[in-house]
């Protein structure tokens, strides 16, 4: 299907969504985002195809190479879901990567990759729960292998074309959302080091801010408000500050304790960025999650500590980032997220 024909099939297929009451919940366009993070998608990481791993790689290195094919439980995500909105959740942020088919660019599928009557069908069965549904497709240059040889073509015409592409694709599949995800962070060498990547590519200074303002037009000119990681402010606080349209929406996160953290560390700056985007006058969903499983008690810390520094007119909500793939082999970290976030929820 061409974007033609896929642009004519969307405009047949428009029909008003039922809310299922078992499910319902406050719209999600009202009162406080409780946002989940959700992986269909998982060519985020490594440069290195699956298939070209070294031999001796251990499983938390093969699930970051780039597969060939899509690795995701649907039946796992069928269970999952109707909990979603139970628990008071009433965002959920599809991790896109290469998931879904993209009429501009078919190129860019892998094997099992949704066609985009399927995700609109999904949308719809989200959206009958209560659930808003909002994109994420990540062009940091860390976190951008589902774009395959395009990735190595960073900042060249072409890459703007197929990213300008793919964003418009994504918001006409969506109906144009309220938001859209742009990932964006961790572009560092050390983030790209030889164990993970084998090529290095980033960007740096006015080249960074110059792209980065470019993708904030791509989906700003399209009526979405940009919705982004906020850890460049780690190590660029004045010129973040300086720079940074407010009308992005911020996503700093950490997912450590809160108490006895040292003076000066790095941890230290992770917090304090709630505080510098608030003096900057931004909007906010801080981020926690159960990545650290030392550390159980993190979204309700993060929560603690937000409600305090963030003002209530910009502290729009809070998102849980389990990082947990929709695999049976994660199912009980993804799950966990689900119970920890629904009673940071209830209070």
């Amino acid at each position: 299907m061409n974007r033609r024909e896929f642009i004519g099939t969307i405009a047949g297929a428009a029909a008003t969504t039922v809310i299922d009451p078992a499910f319902a919940v406050s719209p999600a366009n009202k009162g406080t985002m409780w946002a989940f993070l959700v992986h269909f998608g998982f060519n985020n990481w490594y440069d290195t195809p699956l298939d070209e791993a070294p031999k001796d790689a251990k499983p938390h290195y093969l699930t970051r190479c780039m597969a060939d094919h899509v690795r995701f439980d649907e039946e796992l995500w069928k269970e999952v879901s109707p909990q979603l909105s139970k628990a008071g959740i009433n965002i959920v942020i599809i991790d896109l990567g290469e998931f879904m088919k993209f009429p501009s660019h078919p190129e860019l599928a892998v094997k099992g990759s949704w066609e985009p009557e399927k995700m609109q069908a999904e949308k719809k069965r989200l959206e009958a729960m209560g659930l808003e549904v909002i994109p994420k497709l990540n062009f940091s240059a860390t976190h951008d292998s589902w774009l395959k040889d395009y990735q190595r073509m960073l900042s060249t015409q072409k890459y703007y074309q197929v990213c300008s592409d793919v964003i418009r694709d994504t918001i006409e599949i969506f109906g144009t959302p309220r938001y859209f995800h742009l990932g964006y962070d961790e572009e560092t060498a050390g983030h790209q080091s030889a164990e993970r990547y084998r090529m290095c590519i980033i960007r740096q200074g006015d080249l960074w801010w110059r792209d980065f303002l470019w993708f904030v037009k791509q989906v700003e000119d399209k009526g979405v408000r940009p919705w982004i990681w906020s850890d460049y402010i780690w190590g660029h606080k004045d010129e973040f500050l300086k720079r940074m349209p407010r009308s992005v929406l911020q996503s700093n996160w950490y997912y450590h304790g809160f108490k006895d953290v040292k003076p000066g560390s790095a941890r230290e700056t992770y917090i304090k960025a709630y505080d510098w985007l608030e003096a900057g006058g931004f909007d906010q969903v801080p981020t926690g999650s159960n990545w650290d499983r030392n550390c159980p008690q993190n979204m309700q810390e993060t929560i603690e500590y937000c409600k305090k520094a963030v003002a209530p007119e910009r502290l729009k909500g809070f998102m849980m980032a389990s990082w947990a793939r929709t695999q049976r082999s994660d199912e009980a970290v993804l799950k966990e997220s689900v119970d920890i976030f629904s009673k940071c929820i209830s209070g």
